[in-house]
């Protein structure tokens, strides 16, 4: 029978210390390591498995997103903390990289790795 405990998804990076720099340190995310890779815990008892891959591509989707009460809040904290967030061709960003109004307020950035990931508002 089909009974997973504890299910958690993973994604590659080119850069192991760089990656558990730029989670652990600059995001503020508890971050384990062990053979190699590392563990990010997420919140609510979830993680994501992080490994290394010699010929790593960035992926081509955003592979995590942080929802927060306040977006405007979260994106200065991290854009003070290094970040520079993406903007991409025919999205309306405001000055701040957020797009707003359809669907979540919502600013992308990358990690080290050049991975997508995302802050959203969870209203």
């Amino acid at each position: 029978m089909f009974n997973p405990t504890r299910p958690f998804s993973g994604f590659s990076v080119d850069d192991i210390p760089a990656a558990k720099r730029f989670y652990g340190e600059t995001l503020g995310l508890p971050v384990s390591e062990l053979n190699g890779m590392l563990m990010i815990d997420i919140g609510a008892g979830a993680e994501v498995l992080v490994y290394p891959k010699a010929n790593h591509q960035p992926a081509t989707f955003t592979i995590l997103n942080f929802p927060v009460a306040d977006i405007d809040s979260a994106v200065d904290d991290l854009a003070s903390r290094g970040i520079r967030f993406e903007r991409y061709e025919g999205m309306p960003h405001d000055e701040k990289g957020i797009v707003r109004g359809d669907g979540p307020d919502i600013a992308w950035f990358t990690d080290p790795a050049g991975n997508v990931l995302s802050v959203l508002s969870d209203r």
